[in-house]
């Protein structure tokens, strides 16, 4: 039987459990083809990030297939495969996952065609700068949380909806007996 005190405590549950969730180093997959770049990413937030890193965007899908990943940070110019036809790919693989492009060129049209088709978060400039990547990878960490935490209290919400669901068809049953057996009892008094 769900009371408020519950539902606080359902809350509450949730609440400190998203705390001790964000004590976890949320993943990032950077994907460069050129490899000093990746060393330098990876040195430079490996302390506060568990950092996964690629030099195409064929590994970078198979790394996906093989991880869950929080953030997915692209270049735009690779062979192959360019950043934003990855960052499509990797909708299927990882669609809750925040996907940043990064390029050092000024195609507008490539980076409007990675916000429209493969949901980019943000689009941020190379060479990156450490604490304009690092707030937008932390605010883009923050808003995944936020929907998972929603996600989650929905599911609650629904959870104790059909429970109360439950409780009042219980109830209206055995008002409804109440009722029958009364009407039966008025009945017989009646007839007497």
């Amino acid at each position: 039987v769900y009371n408020y005190a519950s539902i606080a405590t359902i809350v509450i549950y949730i609440f400190l459990g998203n705390l001790s969730m964000n004590k976890e180093k949320s993943t990032v997959l950077y994907v460069d083809d050129e490899e000093h770049n990746l060393v330098s990413f990876k040195a430079t937030f490996r302390f506060d990030y568990r950092v996964l890193t690629a030099l195409s965007g064929h590994e970078a899908l198979q790394i996906l297939r093989e991880n869950s990943v929080d953030v997915i940070i692209s270049d735009q110019r690779m062979p192959e495969m360019t950043g934003v036809e990855f960052l499509v790919h990797s909708r299927d693989i990882a669609p809750e996952a925040i996907r940043i492009i990064l390029t050092g060129y000024s195609d507008i049209e490539s980076v409007v065609s990675s916000i429209n088709k493969a949901q980019v978060y943000r689009y941020i400039g190379k060479p990156w700068e450490e604490n304009d990547l690092k707030m937008t990878m932390e605010s883009g960490i923050e808003n995944l949380r936020l929907v998972r935490e929603n996600r989650a209290l929905l599911e609650h919400l629904a959870q104790y909806n059909k429970t109360l669901e439950a409780q009042v068809a219980q109830r209206t049953e055995q008002l409804q007996k109440k009722t029958d057996e009364l009407e039966r009892l008025n009945h017989e008094v009646l007839n007497m």
